[in-house]
């Protein structure tokens, strides 16, 4: 059984972990991309240089996330929860926190392979990535798929979208 203490110890260790293999693999360009400068009149200009629509893709990603977390930490946490749905809760967060560090190596990898920017989304067996460009080029989308399923033993359904 476990016990409230050894719960939140987990949890919070995932969730420690995630964040850093997300630093970790983030790269320069990204780091640099919040560029802040102030003016004479002390007013503070932000200069964001990353895809919009990649960083709302992300905002939306990491609120979903959050609440599925809260959700799944309130049945860990429970008390009348049973045995079963304690173990399902924590078999799921483990699954999530698997996902989160393959979407980072994904989009690490297509940043290495292709030099594209991207978002990669996850769910059981599908794979949804956007690259943020405009040329929507088959060939290369073509090749990130295979560079994906290439890290996967079994079949994975993968899409990719250029926006």
């Amino acid at each position: 059984m476990i016990n409230k203490q050894n719960l939140w110890f987990i949890t919070l260790f995932s969730l420690i972990m995630v964040l850093s293999i997300y630093y970790l693999t983030m790269s320069d360009d990204t780091l640099s991309t919040l560029n802040v400068s102030a003016t004479d009149n002390d007013k503070t200009e932000v200069v964001i240089s990353e895809n919009e629509t990649l960083v709302a893709l992300r905002v939306a990603d990491e609120e979903a996330l959050v609440a599925k977390m809260a959700e799944l930490e309130g049945v860990l946490l429970n008390d009348t929860a049973s045995l079963e749905e304690k173990n399902k809760a924590y078999e799921e967060i483990q699954s999530i926190n698997k996902n989160e560090s393959m979407k980072t190596n994904i989009e690490k990898q297509i940043k290495e392979e292709f030099k594209l920017d991207s978002y990669v989304s996850i769910s059981e067996k599908n794979i949804k990535v956007t690259i943020a460009s405009k040329n929507h080029d088959t060939t290369l989308a073509n090749n990130i798929i295979r560079s994906i399923q290439n890290l996967y033993k079994s079949d994975m359904y993968i899409t990719v979208k250029f926006g």
